[in-house]
């Protein structure tokens, strides 16, 4: 194909042109897709190594997936919560079960679902543990990313996050990722919730340390404070488990679930906690208009069953061993630190070789997709259902950009 054959320059002139510069994508145009690689509108495939920021776990076009929506479009997509539907009790049942939890309340998107789980904080601060009006306040962590709302961004740490949308909502106090000791100094009676990120993908795919989260649960217990997880990039299937917090041997008091929940279909997000801290809800104080509408349940429903059987944890974590020695041996060959757990790492690139985006633009040219964070760190999170021989054909492009 000649470069005057090549629809990819006029399409992303188009991109360029029309649409807000929030984002500053790699220069390729996806038009199809399945499984774990994607083809540009010049026929060019790609090996799908962000799988959507962990929102498609099952791949593309996922044959039970698209099975699910295409039954659904054919019956009813919308009816708004003003009335009850046929696939929604089925989805908050079966979601629930897999959570371990009493009552799941669904939304669209992530930051609704923080945006929930803080309103639900809240009240709960209020109305059960009995904090004055307007004083109730959640501890989150240094290096968080929970999403983008003006309330969220509030008590983010990152400046491209942060500046320049203020004022900022109050009510938030930001300790260091990992550090028990700062967690118990910011606590008091006032606190309704810690908030955080059972592995911080947007920083950087960072683990805490060993027994981290379990002296959190503890100091939450003591301090009669809800521990809620931010699940949403780390959980259903990322990490070698359901959650990531199971790592831990942890359980939160409240879920915070999305992307992986609507299967790189449609918008789903959920919290999902036991009835004495959901409960507190009453009709009339959240909503949502599309939160829970027909089509994302019938996809929630198919994806929680493909969960219940174990086989996308099970992949995850045996091809995750795989996939995290293969980036380990390249460490001092141009890569300084490798972390994570399942099919999720960080990879610090040594700095004085290039930059993360350059490494992400080497790496597309190769027919790899990852996205960078943070300089010269690299994030690597394919699909579920990669195969190890895609795995080492996407470490062998690593290691080949490396070296020139």
């Amino acid at each position: 194909m000649t470069s005057v054959d090549m629809r990819t320059p006029e399409a992303l002139a188009d991109a360029e042109r029309w649409t807000a510069h929030n984002y500053h994508p790699l220069p390729v145009v996806i038009a199809e897709a399945e499984g774990a690689w994607v083809t540009d509108v010049d026929g060019r495939r790609y090996l799908d190594f962000l799988a959507g920021y962990s929102a498609l776990n099952f791949g593309h076009r996922h044959p039970g997936l698209i099975a699910a929506a295409h039954a659904q479009l054919d019956r009813v997509t919308l009816t708004s919560r003003a009335f009850v539907h046929d696939q929604f009790a089925e989805f908050c049942h079966e979601l629930a079960d897999l959570c371990g939890k009493d009552l799941v309340l669904p939304m669209n998107t992530g930051a609704e679902a923080v945006e929930t789980a803080i309103k639900v904080s809240r009240a709960w601060g209020y109305r059960v543990k009995g904090v004055a009006d307007n004083r109730a306040e959640i501890i989150v962590a240094s290096d968080n990313f929970h999403g983008r709302t003006t309330t969220i961004v509030s008590f983010s740490t990152d400046p491209d996050a942060r500046d320049d949308f203020g004022p900022y909502t109050p009510g938030f106090k930001v300790v260091p990722y990992g550090d028990l000791a700062a967690l118990a100094d910011a606590i008091t009676g006032e606190t309704v919730a810690v908030l955080m990120e059972p592995i911080q993908g947007e920083a950087g795919v960072l683990v805490p340390p060993t027994g981290y989260f379990a002296g959190v649960r503890a100091l939450c217990d003591e301090h009669n404070v809800l521990f809620v997880a931010d699940e949403i990039q780390s959980g259903l299937g990322r990490t070698g488990k359901t959650f990531a917090i199971e790592h831990e041997g942890v359980v939160p008091d409240m879920y915070v679930l999305g992307k992986a929940l609507g299967g790189g279909i449609v918008p789903v997000s959920a919290v999902a906690a036991d009835r004495d801290v959901l409960g507190v809800l009453k009709p009339g104080e959240h909503g949502s208009t599309f939160g829970g509408n027909p089509l994302a349940c019938a996809v929630g429903v198919e994806v929680v069953r493909l969960l219940a059987t174990g086989e996308f944890q099970r992949r995850s974590a045996e091809l995750g061993d795989r996939l995290h020695a293969g980036l380990t041996a390249l460490i001092g060959k141009g890569v300084v630190a490798v972390r994570g757990r399942g099919l999720w790492a960080g990879v610090d690139i040594d700095p004085a070789l290039m930059t993360g985006r350059q490494a992400c633009e080497r790496l597309a040219e190769r027919g790899v997709l990852a996205k960078d964070t943070h300089g010269s760190t690299i994030r690597l999170a394919p699909p579920l259902v990669v195969t190890a021989e895609e795995l080492d054909h996407a470490v062998a492009q690593l290691e080949a950009i490396l070296q020139r």
